[in-house]
């Protein structure tokens, strides 16, 4: 199983990493599960209208990231440990995110609150949930 994937030829991010990081956010989001077995690489590349040997870096990539598992003969799957490392990176390029956007809204003159003010209105633009203190 597969989650739909999209890429985009024209970003500036290179197709590999479109794909790579679209399979990460699908475990870690929970759409795949440890255990879930991914398009093989030559329906993945059909799919995605790529060379077949894209798809292979990127899984062999996610392999050595401890994300995917390749069982010869059965197919790649999702790794035991993969939810938790996805979240984590996700995690961390949030982080490196709303850092950069802190450090621009400072150097443009916002005060501290009105940043904030800003977030709040992005979290719940975005559906997420504000928990009052």
């Amino acid at each position: 199983m597969s989650p739909s994937l999209k890429i985009d030829p024209s970003a500036a991010v290179s197709i590999s990493e479109q794909i790579a990081e679209q399979v990460r956010l699908s475990i870690a989001s929970g759409r795949l599960v440890p255990g879930d077995r991914l398009e093989s690489v030559r329906g993945l590349a059909r799919e995605l209208l790529v060379n077949p040997n894209t798809v292979a870096k990127v899984y062999r990539d996610l392999e050595r990231e401890g994300i995917l598992d390749t069982r010869p003969g059965s197919g790649v799957f999702v790794a035991p440990g993969a939810p938790a490392k996805c979240r984590r990176a996700g995690a961390r390029a949030v982080r490196e995110a709303v850092e950069a956007a802190v450090e621009k809204g400072l150097a443009a003159g916002l005060a501290p609150e009105e940043i904030e003010e800003l977030w709040r209105e992005s979290l719940e633009k975005a559906g997420g949930m504000i928990h009052a203190e």
